[in-house]
């Protein structure tokens, strides 16, 4: 079966939200990951630590620059996922549109790529 990703969006606001009722945001995620687990859907689910501990690599100039966090100008923080083996894309947003979320947050459902889908290097020529 093909796997998707659930990847949590939020903005600094929809963070506030969450974290002024983080017990019953914690309580009612709980829930929902173990509604994923009954239904054997469910292989990992992480979320990010706080993106001001973060680090940002900006490959925009010729040589990489380093800059510890907050980011600079995001709208939109991605702030954890869910790897869900379901059968396809509507199921995999079925489970999403269950999430309790706070309002104004998004979720976005990417289906993940299978190895063959990726170009592969020739060995002998080095080159994809």
């Amino acid at each position: 079966m093909p796997r998707y990703m659930l990847i949590m969006r939020g903005t600094d606001e929809t963070n506030a939200a969450m974290m002024a009722s983080i017990d019953e945001a914690m309580a009612a995620t709980g829930r929902f990951i173990e509604e994923m687990m009954k239904a054997d859907v469910l292989l990992a689910a992480e979320g990010l630590d706080d993106p001001g501990r973060g680090v940002v690599v900006d490959f925009s100039g010729e040589t990489p620059v380093v800059t510890d966090g907050p980011y600079g100008e995001t709208r939109e923080l991605f702030g954890g996922y869910f790897l869900l083996d379901v059968a396809s894309t509507q199921e995999a947003v079925e489970w999403a549109t269950r999430f309790p979320a706070v309002p104004g947050s998004k979720i976005e459902v990417r289906r993940v790529a299978e190895a063959d889908e990726v170009p592969q290097v020739s060995e002998s020529s080095g080159q994809v």
